[in-house]
């Protein structure tokens, strides 16, 4: 998905909340979402969490947009005109509805609910998504991951991966990226990541043995959810600090509850972050933003589209600067 702000900015505020805790649970801060309209007059809104001033990143999980449930018959649902990446990997999961995806790695594919797409940007990629006729409600997250220094650069590539479910003790864990409750992901990333599905049952609680030295958001999609000792409303992301090797998720509510787990080692490195570009400097992103106005081949060109690509919006007057997580206490 595009970051189709046409005055994207590089920082955003957030709210944390870190309340007293037992002796070995999970330090968890709550960063609370902002709306982003996306498009004209009729726009889906997408509530997003990352990146905002509170915490840039979640592992190399750089971005997380939750949208829906939309009625598209009343917002016209996606769509999304050819734009670029660089830097960065896409990773899109959907709970209801269809996306058609096209790339110009001549990649032309389906998002479906409880089945991963992901695309890597590397030097330069673009594409296309729009919600197909059959779609009536369109629902899930749209997040990228960026890139490390010595891959940022690499080749456009596609994955597509279907994973089973496990049920275990009240939830349902689909895992597409990294492994959880011993299920393990194939697709191919550049960093160790996790990212799973979770579907808990009214009342349930479901604690899950994780790799301590990753940091985790939770994503909470619907339901009342509680992370360790925190309470994380809907649209919520819980951060749960590293250090611990179990997470305990319980749903606090009498209707079922759906989230996202997400995690990774820290990332270390700063970034610079904008529109769809991500690199290490301003100059990097002046370049991949004069590249695609140029229709430079790095980018190359999506076919199958109806209609012109996006253009970039015009950089801002100051240098964009890095910025990486605040420091850790």
């Amino acid at each position: 998905m595009s970051n189709v702000e046409t005055k994207p900015m590089e920082l955003r505020c957030g709210a944390a909340v870190d309340g007293e805790r037992p002796a070995g649970a999970a330090r968890v801060d709550v960063l609370t979402p902002r709306d982003v309209p996306l498009g004209g007059p009729r726009a889906m809104t997408v509530r997003r969490t990352l990146p905002q001033r509170a915490r840039t990143l979640i592992g190399a999980w750089c971005f997380a947009d939750h949208y829906g449930p939309d009625d598209v018959s009343a917002t016209g649902g996606m769509d999304v005109a050819p734009h670029p990446h660089t830097g960065l990997q896409t990773v899109s999961w959907l709970f209801s509805g269809e996306i058609e995806h096209r790339d110009s790695l001549g990649s032309h594919a389906y998002v479906r609910p409880g089945e991963l797409n992901l695309m890597t940007g590397g030097y330069g990629i673009c594409h296309s998504e729009v919600s197909t006729p059959r779609t009536t409600i369109l629902h899930g997250v749209q997040l990228w991951v960026a890139l490390p220094e010595e891959h940022r650069n690499t080749e456009r590539d596609f994955q597509h991966y279907a994973p089973e479910s496990v049920r275990i003790d009240g939830g349902e864990i689909r895992v597409f990226l990294g492994s959880l409750a011993g299920r393990a992901s194939p697709v191919r990333t550049f960093t160790p990541l996790l990212g799973a599905e979770i579907v808990l049952q009214p009342r349930a609680a479901l604690t899950l043995a994780v790799d301590p030295g990753f940091e985790h958001g939770l994503l909470v999609d619907q339901g009342e959810v509680r992370l360790a000792d925190t309470l994380v409303g809907r649209a919520e992301l819980g951060y749960a600090h590293p250090g611990v090797d179990t997470l305990t998720v319980t749903n606090e509510s009498d209707a079922v509850a759906r989230t996202v787990l997400l995690g990774g080692t820290p990332f270390e490195e700063e970034i610079v972050m904008w529109w769809n570009f991500i690199g290490r400097s301003h100059e990097d992103i002046a370049k991949a933003r004069d590249d695609w106005q140029n229709s430079s081949d790095r980018f190359g060109a999506v076919e199958g589209y109806p209609g012109d690509r996006l253009p970039a919006p015009a950089l801002p007057n100051a240098v964009i600067t890095p910025r990486r997580n605040p420091p850790r206490d």
